[in-house]
């Protein structure tokens, strides 16, 4: 076989021969599809119960929101997991991130940058962006060159930028961030009813997805996660690639970070402990599998919905939030047994 030919399993689409099934099994045979249905099944559920406050323009529009942050992490976790690798720095990357970002800011504006323009702004964007994407290049180095598992790099990572970040501010938040920007970003909408938050990350989701399944960065992304050493034959340079993968999702991770700054007006640390484990929970409850191969970016939208929406609907419905922990749980299991059903009948054909 020729090095510069992939061979035919690479040069396939993950779902070749797809469309020549009929309608219903192939939706049927779709985890995106199931999952979708069981977010529907949660909307109707909640807005039945509580009619009068789950289904409003303010219980959406206060959804889409909450989950933009998370949005933008995941789907740069949605290309790492389809690698058949992990990355558990992303929320300590965030904080560092916005930690720059504002220090940056202050610094800029003589300590104080509650009253900056968009020319400092737009400074502590370029800081941010730059330092996620510092730490993703070091995850990616230590992963694909050196050749460490990417569970003790990132772990090991998430602990350092967590510290630095503590560092750069003596353990405690940033709170001077532009009005202008928490105005505009963090709480302006446009069109009247839509957040410019919402609108940013709907953006980087939509150029994440054509980034995945429309260009040759994600068939290799695929070609990568299905078999690595069946892609490094195949010409694929495998160990750029994954350099690349973890770089994208620290550049990500940056943006994410500053988004933050921009919606609470500051770094905020402690909420953004459990965000690498919502983020990867979000994109394997979406139907990207653990073990690499599969997965899209439209199944980590719904993902990153699902604990959103049952969050929001015991809060409404006065549940316990301890039960939404369990519900979460029992969906993330099942996520993960139907992709090892699949694999299973999959590998037995």
């Amino acid at each position: 076989m020729s090095v510069s030919s992939p061979p035919k399993d690479i040069q396939e689409a993950p779902d070749a021969g797809f469309g020549k099934r009929p309608l219903g099994k192939r939706l049927a045979g779709a985890n995106t599809f199931w999952i979708a249905l069981v977010l529907v099944a949660l909307i109707i559920v909640f807005s039945a119960i509580a009619p009068g406050e789950f289904p409003t323009l303010f219980t959406f529009q206060t959804l889409l929101i909450e989950t933009s942050v998370l949005l933008v992490l995941s789907v740069g976790m949605t290309f790492v997991i389809i690698t058949s690798g992990i990355d558990l720095s992303v929320g300590s990357v965030l904080i560092f991130a916005g930690m720059v970002a504002g220090k940056v800011m202050e610094a800029m504006s003589g300590g104080n940058a509650s009253g900056a323009g968009w020319g400092v702004i737009t400074a502590g964007l370029v800081a941010a962006v730059v330092a996620g994407t510092v730490w993703g290049l070091v995850n990616g180095f230590l992963i694909a060159v050196a050749g460490i598992p990417p569970l003790i790099v990132t772990l090991g990572t998430m602990g350092a930028a967590l510290g630095a970040a503590y560092l750069l501010n003596n353990g405690s938040d940033v709170r001077s961030v532009p009005v202008v920007l928490n105005q505009t970003l963090g709480y302006g909408t446009s069109f009247g009813v839509v957040p410019n938050l919402v609108i940013v990350a709907v953006v980087i989701t939509l150029i994440g997805a054509w980034l995945l399944h429309t260009t040759k960065f994600g068939r290799y992304t695929f070609a990568v996660g299905s078999n690595a050493e069946g892609a490094r034959r195949a010409g694929i340079g495998v160990t750029r690639h994954l350099l690349k993968v973890y770089t994208l999702t620290g550049f990500l991770a940056g943006i994410a970070g500053f988004l933050s700054l921009a919606y609470y007006a500051s770094t905020t640390i402690s909420a953004h402990t459990t965000d690498n484990l919502n983020a990867i929970a979000a994109v394997v409850m979406g139907g990207t599998s653990l073990f690499g191969g599969v997965g899209s970016v439209l199944g980590t939208v719904i993902g990153v919905f699902i604990p959103a929406v049952l969050k929001k609907g015991f809060n409404i419905t006065h549940v316990q939030d301890f039960w939404q922990m369990i519900a979460v749980g029992a969906v993330l299991i099942a996520a993960v047994w139907f992709d090892q059903r699949r694999r299973r009948r999959r590998n037995s054909r």
